[in-house]
């Protein structure tokens, strides 16, 4: 499109305000968990070039701590009885994707 000179400033803008009011309206990760996930994936990155076994055994061990705490905190949002609409604004996505996810977890 940008070699065929199409201007798309506007469509780019609106996807960028778009995807601006989705960020802000999900749920803000505390900063400490911030600071751990990004610290992660710096760890998981290099690990992926110096020593990939390493790299690949925690990224197994994250599946699986995923897949316990991804269970427990889908059983609470049903036990809470918090609306699907609610939980997709939370995840910064659609209706439909949070519910995949959330089935995901239960079922894992």
């Amino acid at each position: 499109m940008y070699e065929a000179d199409v201007d798309l400033a506007g469509p780019i803008a609106d996807y960028q305000a778009h995807l601006t009011v989705v960020r802000d309206a999900a749920v803000p990760l505390p900063e400490p968990l911030t600071a751990l996930l990004t610290a992660l994936t710096e760890n998981l990155e290099t690990a992926a070039v110096k020593d990939p076994l390493v790299a690949l055994k925690a990224l197994a061990d994250l599946r699986y701590l995923i897949a316990g705490v991804g269970a427990d905190a889908a059983l609470a949002v049903q036990v809470g009885r918090i609306p699907m609409r609610t939980v997709a604004i939370a995840l910064g996505t659609s209706e439909a994707a949070a519910r995949r996810y959330m089935n995901s977890d239960r079922h894992t």
